[in-house]
């Protein structure tokens, strides 16, 4: 696809990524800090050990998996290294984004809460999950033990496709949590819907969003 289709091409646009991007993992941080109390992986407050989840899903998990998608158009170095990048980014990414449900489990059963019962931890663990597959099916693919030139000519564009909708069920599973942890807080604890934690998470909410949309579009922009 040439430049002239858009008039621009990915360099500017993935710089606008990484200002999106870094922006939303410090109001993630922010947030989970200031308004929610802080991190810890064992405390007598489960919030705490909740606040896990968010930080963990969206840096660690959604910003990482960003990065390994546009490694092909921001790495300046020979394609098979911009694989190699490619695969051990999505590799942590996964790994970060399977740590970062453990939070939500071990809390909900040190307070007897049910698991899976919302549309966000459906298409949370879907995501997460089907991450694993598509990253089993592209090292099996691409690199060991790895196929033949034309079975790879033949899987590239659906491998391409299908990460790039796996990329959009984490970002909906974003938006989804951040819409049910403001529910929650409304109906349990009285949370002002104008206050300015609500606020900061409809905000957030709003950059992560921007953030995908740089996202893809850089993939579809020539890199130079």
């Amino acid at each position: 696809m040439g430049s002239s289709s858009y008039g621009i091409t990915a360099r500017p646009v993935i710089l606008l990524v990484q200002v999106f991007g870094v922006t939303a993992c410090i109001l993630v941080l922010y947030w989970c800090l200031h308004y929610r109390g802080g991190l810890a992986f064992s405390s007598s407050n489960k919030e705490h050990i909740f606040n896990l989840h968010p930080v963990m899903m969206f840096i660690g998990y959604i910003f990482l998996a960003s990065q390994a998608i546009l490694a092909f158009k921001m790495v300046p170095v020979k394609k098979d290294l911009q694989k190699i990048v490619h695969l051990s980014l999505l590799g942590l990414s996964t790994i970060m984004g399977a740590l970062g449900i453990y939070p939500v489990f071990k809390v909900h059963h040190e307070t007897n809460i049910d698991n899976m019962f919302s549309l966000h931890s459906w298409i949370g663990m879907g995501a997460v999950c089907l991450f694993g597959v598509q990253w089993m099916v592209g090292f099996i693919t691409f690199f060991y033990p790895g196929a033949s030139m034309r079975i790879r000519a033949s899987v590239v564009p659906w491998h391409a496709f299908f990460g790039l909708f796996l990329y959009a069920m984490a970002i909906v599973a974003a938006e989804t949590g951040f819409l049910d942890k403001l529910e929650i807080q409304e109906i349990e604890t009285g949370l002002d819907k104008f206050g300015s934690e609500a606020m900061l998470v409809n905000f957030t909410a709003i950059i992560v969003l921007i953030f995908a949309m740089l996202v893809v579009l850089s993939t579809i922009l020539p890199r130079a």
